[in-house]
């Protein structure tokens, strides 16, 4: 099952678009007009999204940019009555990953999300880190950015808390070491908010581990202190 974001001016295809997708099994929101897609976009997480260009007050191709500077491994499928070969090729270049002109037949389209969403979740192409949170939800990190979901709701962490949650949850199971730790936070150059301790401090790593817990209380995954070795997380049950 998929989170899907419809962005679609048409009424009608809009709503046949979310009933055939729901019969896949995904979880379906929809959007009119690009304000509206961006508001969404700004407070919920998508595994794609299916985008028409001859969009209102914010045109297709500008929300497809807007998306792939903030979302840059979601899969995002244009729909569009354009067939012209320049049309598709900036559709293309501006970041889409697949693109079916109008009119369709919704078994290939249904066809082709999947296809996007295999691909996306392989290591090859950014797939997006998640483990089993307990209570029914997923822990869901984005292979890029600074972002984190328990479930659809998004948790509030900062750069160096996402790198050191991403590489728990990439070894989830295994021991992480302090030295590992040390040698991902030696790469982040992204300023902390004020009052953090410094990567490098004695107990620097022991606050961020105390952070994540408490941010992770909600949920049945467990970070676990390996006396002399380091970490290792738990997924929930």
């Amino acid at each position: 099952m998929a989170n899907l974001l419809i962005v679609e001016d048409d009424t009608l295809l809009r709503e046949a678009l979310a009933e055939q997708l729901a019969l896949g099994n995904h979880q379906v929101v929809v959007a009119e007009g690009g304000i509206g897609a961006q508001q969404i976009l700004e407070r919920q997480r998508f595994d794609a999204m299916v985008l028409d260009l001859g969009l209102p007050t914010i045109d297709g191709i500008a929300l497809l940019k807007w998306t792939r500077q903030r979302y840059g491994a979601m899969p995002i499928m244009i729909l569009t009555a354009r067939d012209g070969i320049d049309d598709r090729v900036q559709g293309l270049n501006a970041g889409a990953d697949d693109y079916l002109t109008k009119p369709f037949d919704m078994k290939e389209l249904q066809a082709r999300i999947e296809a996007l969403l295999r691909r996306a979740r392989l290591p090859a192409f950014g797939g997006t880190l998640q483990i089993p949170a307990g209570h029914g939800k997923m822990l869901r990190l984005d292979p890029q950015l600074p972002l984190a979901w328990m479930g659809d709701e998004m948790l509030e962490v900062t750069q160096r808390e996402w790198s050191l949650l991403s590489l728990l949850v990439a070894r989830a199971g295994q021991v992480v070491s302090r030295e590992d730790v040390m040698a991902v936070w030696q790469n982040d150059t992204s300023p902390e908010p004020a009052g953090s301790p410094a990567a490098a401090g004695s107990n620097a790593l022991e606050v961020y581990i105390h952070r994540l817990r408490r941010k992770l209380s909600a949920s049945t995954i467990q970070i676990r202190n390996v006396r002399g070795l380091g970490y290792t997380l738990t997924p929930g049950e």
